[in-house]
């Protein structure tokens, strides 16, 4: 089969194939995977135009237009040049293209669209031409099937039977011995938590951080390492951690490169996140291919990602009390199993090649 992935947003940071290579290393494994069997071309629209094969899939690196257009009848007109037997969407919220895609596509094309955290229109024009656009989607991914449902529920698709449990992105990480990465990262305490994630409300790094002081209290020896690269609540999080006499039970250790989260993921014990939202949870996806034990928010994509919470804890967000709890869980925790679950349900669930094999499957019985 001839897989095509498509966009309709135009990237213009990015000028060279390999800019854009680096960036997509969290989903390009999955199109890896497909051209095992199938053909795959991805078309992306950033500040350079060629055809680049790079891994067996063949990027088409086109520059129609550097607007978002509601009329795109070139890159439309593009893909049915391709001859695809299956085109895969990115993104819910271009209603009116995927309308004429599957317009201009017809009906031999089987047309697949990806949530990528995006939330149903909630009245309006919008909302309407997201119902038309259903019509011209055979299948939906989303990360957590409940997810799709919640469209299901609001009116915005139609049917039950067009969704299926995808996770959006995976880790290019893996376990490495702990020595190797304590190496790397300095890091020598236990237990070990770790944070990765923006420093913003939804993220909500202060009841976190609120949470782990007083865990700080009964667990002197516990650690929690913060890793971010936005700064948004730092300031607040500088004055609690002044305020307190636990703060050096915690480090902000800021922004690192992307490759060096192969060493905090293989250095830690415990993912954190207080999520109040996510469209699937890429960081926490990453830490379990390390291992990491999740303790994360009770949120629909986290409940897929850990397995209804087999794969470590689950808490209510914002909860400062039920966090500690969680938190205090750990110290009777039987850790080398939740790690053994966390890396097992990742290889079934969350891998390259679990998404890829999902994906083929979808798409065969289309």
């Amino acid at each position: 089969m001839r897989y095509v992935f498509i966009s309709y947003n135009y990237s213009a940071d990015f000028s060279s194939p390999e800019a854009w290579f680096t960036r997509n290393l969290g989903y390009a494994g999955v199109m890896d995977n497909l051209s095992k069997k199938h053909e795959v071309i991805n078309i992306k629209q950033i500040n350079y135009e060629g055809i680049v094969t790079h891994n067996n899939i063949a990027y088409h690196f086109v520059n129609f237009s550097k607007k978002k257009l509601h009329f795109n009848f070139q890159l439309n007109r593009y893909v049915k040049s391709l001859n695809p037997d299956v085109v895969i969407l990115h993104g819910l919220h271009q209603p009116l293209q995927l309308i004429q895609l599957g317009l201009m596509l017809g009906k031999h094309t089987r047309i697949i669209v990806q949530n990528h955290a995006e939330k149903p229109f909630p009245g309006g024009i919008k909302k309407s031409l997201q119902k038309l656009a259903d019509k011209y989607a055979d299948a939906y991914l989303f990360a957590s099937h409940d997810m799709g449902m919640e469209w299901v529920t609001a009116g915005n698709l139609k049917s039950l039977g067009k969704i299926h449990e995808v996770m959006e992105v995976s880790s290019v990480f893996f376990p490495i011995p702990r020595p190797v990465a304590e190496s790397q990262t300095n890091v020598k305490e236990a237990p070990v938590f770790l944070w990765v994630g923006r420093l913003n409300d939804n993220k909500d790094p202060l009841n976190v951080v609120r949470a782990f002081l007083k865990f700080a209290e009964c667990s002197p020896e516990a650690k929690l390492y913060m890793i971010y690269h936005t700064e948004e609540l730092l300031p607040e999080i500088h004055e609690l951690l002044n305020s307190s006499p636990n703060k050096e039970a915690i480090e902000l250790i800021g922004k690192v490169p992307h490759a060096d989260l192969l060493y905090w993921y293989n250095s830690a014990d415990f993912i954190l996140s207080g999520s109040h939202y996510e469209g699937s949870g890429t960081a926490i996806c990453e830490a379990m291919s390390c291992g990491c034990v999740p303790l994360v928010t009770d949120i629909l994509s986290f409940r897929m990602i850990t397995n209804n919470g087999e794969c470590g804890v689950l808490y209510e967000p914002g909860n400062e009390a039920a966090l500690l709890e969680v938190l205090m869980q750990t110290k009777q925790m039987n850790v080398p199993e939740k790690r053994r679950l966390s890396i097992e349900h990742y290889k079934q669930n969350l891998s390259f090649e679990a998404i890829a094999e999902r994906i083929e499957g979808i798409a065969g019985r289309l």
